[in-house]
């Protein structure tokens, strides 16, 4: 078989990303329409990834954020995306390079985008000064806004609740009145 020399795996996974990078735009322009809301994992230790020590410490390899009721500030360029988010009432800010991004899933239209994303070993070998950590909210801090929470939670498809299951099984606390991690393994099919 001849070499492929023009590189479709990489064009086909940057135009990808440009779909993930065009409706994040939008979103950030006129907010969530309808009952469309993201997945979006990365890896927490890609070189340009900014979380605090306490995030990375608890997800020290990947992580699930969920773009639905309590997100703030998201901001998109042409290289990534940040955003803010509650974990277990503690505000956070998370800066996140699109180049670290594995998974992107809206559930409302079933709609689900996969990254090939160099292992860990390859990354650590590219970084030079080690990971970027921004360091947590300072005590005293002012908590970001939060929506009050509506008495009947929404209703979640079966893969929600599959992950949600899948969470308790692996002894993973849900952040309490924060954005809820889970892993996309639950919505692959197998």
């Amino acid at each position: 078989m001849a070499d492929d020399q023009i590189r479709y795996d990489i064009l086909a996974q940057e135009a990808l990303r440009g779909v993930m990078r065009k409706v994040l735009t939008e979103v950030a322009r006129t907010g969530l329409p309808g009952n469309h809301h993201f997945f979006i994992t990365f890896l927490t230790h890609a070189p340009g990834v900014r979380i605090s020590s306490r995030l990375r410490q608890r997800y020290p390899e990947q992580m699930t954020i969920v773009l639905q009721y309590q997100f703030w500030d998201l901001k998109v360029t042409e290289q990534g995306f940040e955003v803010g988010l509650s974990f277990s009432d503690v505000p956070e800010k998370l800066e996140v390079p699109f180049s670290a991004v594995r998974g992107f899933y809206d559930p409302s239209v079933n709609f689900e985008l996969e990254f090939d994303v160099k292992p860990d070993s390859e990354l650590a070998e590219q970084e030079e000064g080690g990971p970027d950590v921004v360091p947590g909210p300072a005590a005293g801090a002012p908590a970001a806004p939060q929506p009050r929470p509506d008495k009947a939670a929404p209703k979640r498809g079966k893969a929600a609740e599959k992950a949600a299951a899948q969470g308790e099984e692996d002894g993973e606390e849900e952040p309490a009145g924060g954005a809820e991690v889970v892993s996309l393994d639950a919505f692959r099919k197998k």
